[in-house]
């Protein structure tokens, strides 16, 4: 925990603070029959049972959510921080009854046995947000009756259309992968249309060279690249390439690319490089 990360985390927390009240909103009112009136009001969700990965600044941002949205929270970090979000945890709760928040309205949960007890508490638990991999994901949707918020592999995809902008695209690449490689939304996967494949500057090679010169300095086996055949959808598996810095490999299997957000997770978070309006991403 850096300075200037510590800074960048009080900051939002200011900025979650400061923004619009967000409990007690009406979002629609319609009149059912006479004398009955139904209204959609934004409430909190409840107790949330938040398992996140070893990255201390998770803790913060977590927890400036959910006070701020009315939640209760139970915190599982990852073991590998575990006296940082302890430390973490201290000081945010110490502040919280001067504001009229109770302490215990945030509890960390140590211990993988007291996670496995708490998933049986589908009574007073109302959702679990695992944030982590994949195999961690379906173990908790596996083992509780607790509605589960997950994700999967590869949600973060940026395609380079056949129209797309390449000076644009390669700052976008390199700054969705390099401005903050940890989070979540940082990019996975670069799919490319097969026609800015051999195109020199005026292609592919020009978002790969940006990638993997500094700043970017991106490890060329950290970022699959898939070859999009047609612009109207995905591509036979075999026709596919997995493309590296210093090499261009075969891939192989026979289903479809249809299957591929499937096998390495949906479009969570999808950018195309596109300049002409007409462009839509394949679902």
């Amino acid at each position: 925990m850096k300075p200037g990360k510590i800074a960048q985390l009080a900051a939002g927390a200011r900025q979650i603070a400061d923004m619009e009240e967000p409990l007690g909103r009406q979002l629609s009112k319609m009149k059912v029959a006479d004398g009955l009136t139904l209204e959609q009001v934004t409430a909190p969700l409840g107790v949330l049972l938040i398992i996140f990965e070893s990255r201390p600044d998770a803790l913060p941002q977590i927890a400036s959510l959910a006070i701020r949205s009315g939640n209760g929270l139970l915190l599982k970090g990852g073991k590998e921080a575990a006296k940082t979000n302890a430390i973490l945890h201290k000081i945010i709760v110490d502040c919280m009854p001067a504001y009229g928040v109770a302490r215990e309205c945030i509890v960390l949960v140590e211990g993988r046995e007291a996670v496995a007890d708490i998933l049986g508490l589908h009574d007073v638990v109302d959702l679990v947000i695992p944030r982590g991999s994949n195999s961690l994901v379906s173990y908790i949707s596996n083992n509780t009756k607790i509605p589960v918020l997950g994700h999967a592999d590869g949600v973060c995809h940026m395609y380079l259309d056949p129209n797309a902008d390449i000076a644009m695209a390669a700052k976008l690449a390199v700054d969705s992968k390099t401005d903050y490689p940890a989070a979540c939304n940082a990019l996975e996967t670069l799919l490319v249309h097969k026609s800015l494949i051999g195109k020199g500057k005026d292609g592919y090679e020009a978002v790969a060279a940006a990638l993997v010169a500094p700043p970017g300095d991106v490890r060329a086996d950290a970022l699959e690249v898939l070859l999009e055949a047609a612009h109207r959808g995905w591509i036979d598996e075999d026709r596919c390439r997995v493309c590296a810095r210093s090499q261009v490999a075969r891939a192989s299997g026979s289903r479809s690319v249809d299957d591929r957000p499937d096998k390495h997770g949906r479009l969570h978070f999808f950018a195309a490089t596109n300049t002409e309006k007409r462009f839509a991403a394949p679902r």
